[in-house]
């Protein structure tokens, strides 16, 4: 998911998308995850020379992405992938929209955890000890960690708040890359992924699968092709007017209710509930996995108390 702060932020954006040609080559990426540049020149009945403008506009705009690909025979041809699911627009800024403090964690730097099997960690390079056994994610290498996943249990993080003195928080917004966790990978594989700030249930977002028919874009060479291979993009805000994911309310908990101000320790938690209706798991994807090259993100509008 694409989240656009403004109208402004999103301009060129939308003048990529101010073209028939090119939104269909959105919605045929859309179906396809992945297409040759002849493939969809043959389905748009393009030449080749027409359609690497529209591509480039696209990909400029951060919708999609290319790559080269050798197939057997045929030499390298170049593939096109899909970038965002959704985007999200901000019409009415908040109005502490400059008092802003943002900043990443990343995956490997929770401060607690409680984790089942099927389990486990890795980095760039390797997986973190050994698969299923929970103690590794004890380990020292686990601040490299790029993927972690569990079936059920927690994994929380302290959000740095480094807001100036005397400030209140107004609203946090936190995205990251998720999806469920099955043995292997299964898309159809629903999890109801739960958040909480510093122990309030805030709410719980349904996770439809764990993915993995397609190759992520970020996720390494070595990573095993039956694994998980990325997840999606998912935005958390929790406002004056109370807790949305990409946009739709999931809960009446507001900042009024949480009490944050420059003195508070911020701590948000992601579990999959023993009691859930649908216990299918956690993957959380950082820069080196998945489709998006990013940790987690955090953001944290402020005005004076």
């Amino acid at each position: 998911m694409l989240h656009l702060n403004s109208l402004d932020e999103g301009l060129e954006i939308f003048k990529a998308l101010g073209s028939e040609v090119r939104v269909q080559i959105i919605n045929i990426l859309l179906e396809e995850s992945q297409i040759s540049m002849n493939q969809l020149a043959s389905r748009l009945n393009l030449s080749n020379g027409a359609l690497t403008g529209h591509i480039k506009k696209l990909e400029e705009a951060g919708l999609i992405s290319t790559s080269n690909d050798a197939e057997k025979g045929h030499g390298n041809q170049k593939i096109c992938s899909i970038l965002v699911d959704k985007i999200l627009v901000e019409i009415e800024k908040p109005k502490d929209f400059d008092n802003v403090y943002s900043t990443q964690v990343s995956v490997g730097h929770y401060s607690r955890y409680d984790a089942t099997p099927t389990c486990g960690l890795a980095n760039s390079k390797n997986v973190i000890g050994e698969l299923d056994d929970a103690r590794y994610f004890d380990h020292p290498d686990r601040f490299t960690a790029d993927i972690l996943w569990l079936t059920k249990g927690f994994v929380e993080y302290t959000i740095p708040n480094l807001i100036p003195a005397g400030q209140q928080i107004t609203q946090i917004s936190i995205s990251a890359e998720l999806s469920s966790e099955a043995p292997g990978y299964n898309n159809d594989w629903p999890s109801d992924i739960s958040f909480y700030i510093n122990d309030t249930y805030v709410g719980t977002w349904t996770s439809p699968g764990d993915f993995g028919d397609v190759k992520g874009l970020w996720t390494p060479d070595w990573w095993e092709p039956y694994w998980n291979q990325y997840g999606l993009l998912k935005l958390l805000v929790v406002n004056q007017k109370g807790t949305f994911i990409d946009g739709l309310k999931i809960s009446e908990v507001s900042t009024d209710d949480l009490k944050l101000d420059s003195n508070s320790t911020i701590r948000f938690r992601l579990a999959v509930d023993e009691h859930a209706n649908h216990v299918g798991g956690l993957c959380i994807y950082g820069k080196s996995f998945g489709n998006y090259e990013q940790d987690i993100k955090a953001s944290l509008y402020y005005k004076p108390l």
